[in-house]
Formats: structure tokens, C-alpha cells, sequence
């Protein structure tokens, strides 16, 4: 049992997103705080607890922990859940994991980061032949995913595991981010029945959680 106190640092972005919402499923008795590193005078603090200076950081006591995948195994361990298997299917969940990386979420943050990043924080024009590489990939991706939910509800197992939130990580932004949903029945299905689970669908819910900034013209 782990009496250490617990903090996660987050944002409102995708992978910091995809932590608190772990927390959040796993019930992880964790203290959030809402987190900017790369604000002035915010430097020296973070880099202490994550060399790379990026959310999301859990910190124990006196350890720190990040990345959101290492983040999402600690606390399913702590939690002793099954959210990642440690049995039979760890294989299959760790193939999920990194397939899901390298192809599916490369493809939907390389959309989401052309079409939403930049106009969000003004850096610099959609570099559209990007924008168009990407959504070619995400087809592509996607239609591995919609083989493998022909007859099965989630990615790993009959019920919710680290791999199903980790793949879905972009999706809640897919909309914003024009990434074509729709063409995909059984993935659009896939991510629906993921948003009826409350900690995904809305992880920041009484959390003190500024949004992000809005979108602005594109510039040219």
C-alpha cells in the first residue's frame, strides 16, 4: 500500500488530458494541480521533476514520475486494477500501446497540431501538404482499428483498458480538429462508448482547469 502523498501535475493538452483521466477512472487518491512549465519564473521547478520540462509529472514524495504511459502503469498498480493487465493480455496491451503511438495518435496529432496548435498559440501558417499526409494516415491507421472492432467492444479484453484511452487519446479534439470520424463506423462507435465513461469524457470536471486559449485566425 502506498502512503506517500501524490501530485499530478496537468494541463488541459491531450497527454496531460490522458493522465488525469487514468487518475480520474482509477479513483487514484491524487492531489491535481494545474501546471504551466514554461511560464516565466515556472522553469527551475519543473525541470527538477521532469528533464524534458512537459506535462504530465506525478510526483511521490520525494520521486518524480513522467510520461503519461509510466504514469498510467503506477497508478493502476497502486490501484491493483486490471486497467493494465499484468497477466496474459500485458502483450497485447503493450502492442496496442505502441502501435497506437506510431501510427494512429501520430497521425491525428500531426492534423491536430497544423490545424489547432498553431492558430491556438500563432505559430506560423497550416502547412496543409502536412495536413493531407496526415489525414492519409489516420485512413489508414483507422482501418486497422475498425478490422479489429469488427467484433469486439475494446481493444484489449471485454472491458476498458490503458490501451483503449492511450489510442483515443486525440479523439476527444477530433472534431476540432476535422479529422473524418465519421468515415469509420466501428471506431466512431469505439470512441462514443469510451465518452460514456465520465472520467474520459470529462476528466477536469471540478478541477481548477483554465481552458486553453482559442483558436485564432489562420495566419498567413
Amino acid at each position: 500500500m502506498n502512503n506517500r502523498p501524490m501530485k499530478l501535475y496537468f494541463s488541459r493538452n491531450y497527454n496531460p488530458r490522458l493522465a488525469v483521466a487514468v487518475a480520474r477512472y482509477l479513483n487514484s487518491p491524487v492531489e491535481f494541480e494545474f501546471a504551466s512549465p514554461f511560464s516565466p519564473g515556472e522553469s527551475e521547478k519543473f525541470l527538477k521533476l521532469n528533464p524534458n520540462q512537459c506535462l504530465p509529472i506525478l510526483v511521490e514524495g520525494e520521486t518524480s514520475l513522467w510520461e503519461a504511459d509510466a504514469i498510467a502503469c503506477r497508478l493502476s498498480r497502486l490501484a491493483g486494477s486490471d486497467f493494465w493487465p499484468t497477466g496474459d493480455a500485458m502483450p497485447d496491451l503493450i502492442r496496442w500501446i505502441s502501435w497506437g503511438y506510431w501510427n494512429f495518435v501520430r497521425a491525428c496529432d500531426q492534423v491536430h497540431f497544423e490545424r489547432v496548435t498553431k492558430q491556438r498559440y500563432g505559430l506560423g501558417p497550416i502547412k496543409h501538404e502536412l495536413v493531407e499526409a496526415g489525414l492519409s494516415r489516420f485512413a489508414s491507421s483507422a482501418v486497422i482499428l475498425e478490422q479489429h472492432l469488427a467484433h469486439r467492444d475494446w481493444l484489449v479484453g471485454g472491458e476498458p483498458t490503458y490501451a483503449d484511452f492511450r489510442v483515443a487519446c486525440v479523439l476527444p479534439f477530433a472534431q476540432l480538429a476535422g479529422l473524418p470520424l465519421a468515415d469509420f463506423s466501428r471506431v466512431e462507435a469505439w470512441h462514443a462508448r469510451l465518452m460514456e465513461i465520465p472520467a474520459w469524457r470529462d476528466p477536469f470536471a471540478g478541477l481548477d482547469a483554465p481552458e486553453l486559449p482559442p483558436l485564432r485566425a489562420e495566419a498567413k
